[in-house]
């Protein structure tokens, strides 16, 4: 079972990842991703791809994995214990999208599926995931169709999928030391397995099919604004919360480390540019405070902005 079950993942997985490059090619009109193929000396690989220096995407990276090996790192085994002592096979597609206007938020999406096995016992597998949205400059009609169309998705899959998952990325993507969120957030979701391979792997790929969805309306929307060099530096700011959250908490960063990945594939999420300033502080009354005041904290977006 362990082969059909990844094949057909892996295959999902690579056509994603097609899908989602061209998407984003056909958003910014000038640069295409460079594929760059590698192996993992401890089993496996993937191939990485990035765009740069877009007329939209300052860059972009969409990696596709599936590494292997004798044992499950510590990141994996901290909250699973019962995987101790397996062997474990992991494939995904993660992407992060830095854009270039600071009107266009940033986005992470990542999909993936992990299978532990041990000789003489059953297999354990799940599948985890989602996407988050992490704007600059927010507009509360772009935050409405982003937690539209997660909730859409889930519909299909019960009625409590989109609040349960929307919570959990709101604790998931939560800067202890900042006291706020990393953005507006969006889905997240762990250690699926109890509705069975088949609807687990639906709710997946449905996950991952609706980022495009999600995400590239509001880049049309947004992308040809004008903006100074206040909006940009603010940007170049904020988006140091991302290598906080990215260097300090986030358990995928961790993983690939651990397992040996491939380093320069790992830290593609970070920003081609960003800047530190001591005591930032928002004048008040500006866009730059409505972001704090307004947007970086859990909120009901479905039932508070309709």
């Amino acid at each position: 079972m362990k082969e059909s079950m990844l094949e057909e993942v892996k295959s999902f997985l690579l056509e994603l990842q097609d899908h989602i490059c061209h998407s984003l090619e056909v958003c910014d009109g000038k640069e295409t991703f460079v594929e760059d193929a590698w192996d993992r000396e401890g089993g496996g690989g993937g191939r990485s791809r990035v765009l740069t220096n877009g007329d939209v995407f300052e860059q972009a990276g969409v990696n596709f994995s599936h590494v292997f090996g004798e044992k499950m790192p510590a990141s994996a085994t901290a909250h699973r214990p019962e995987l101790e002592g397996r062997n474990f096979h992991a494939c995904g597609v993660s992407l992060v999208i830095h854009p270039k206007n600071p009107f266009v938020p940033t986005s992470h999406a990542n999909v993936r599926f992990f299978i532990a096995e041990k000789e003489g016992e059953a297999p354990i597998w799940w599948f985890g995931g989602g996407f988050d949205l992490t704007p600059f400059y927010p507009f509360e009609e772009d935050v409405l169709h982003w937690h539209k169309t997660a909730k859409s998705l889930c519909d299909t899959f019960g009625e409590s999928v989109y609040p349960n998952y929307k919570s959990w990325c709101d604790e998931y993507f939560y800067l202890k030391h900042r006291k706020e969120t990393r953005g507006v957030g969006g889905l997240f979701f762990d250690d699926l397995n109890e509705w069975g391979f088949e609807t687990c792997f639906a709710f997946m790929q449905a996950v991952g099919r609706g980022f495009v969805d999600a995400y590239v309306p509001i880049v049309e929307k947004r992308k040809s604004l004008e903006y100074g060099e206040q909006q940009r530096q603010f940007q170049l700011y904020r988006r140091g919360r991302y290598v906080e959250f990215n260097l300090v908490y986030d358990r995928g960063t961790l993983f690939g480390l651990q397992t040996g990945g491939r380093t320069e594939s790992i830290l593609m999420s970070m920003p081609p540019l960003v800047r530190w300033e001591y005591c930032y502080e928002p004048e008040a009354g500006s866009p730059e405070a409505n972001l704090y005041e307004n947007f970086l904290r859990p909120r009901d977006w479905l039932l508070e902005l309709q």
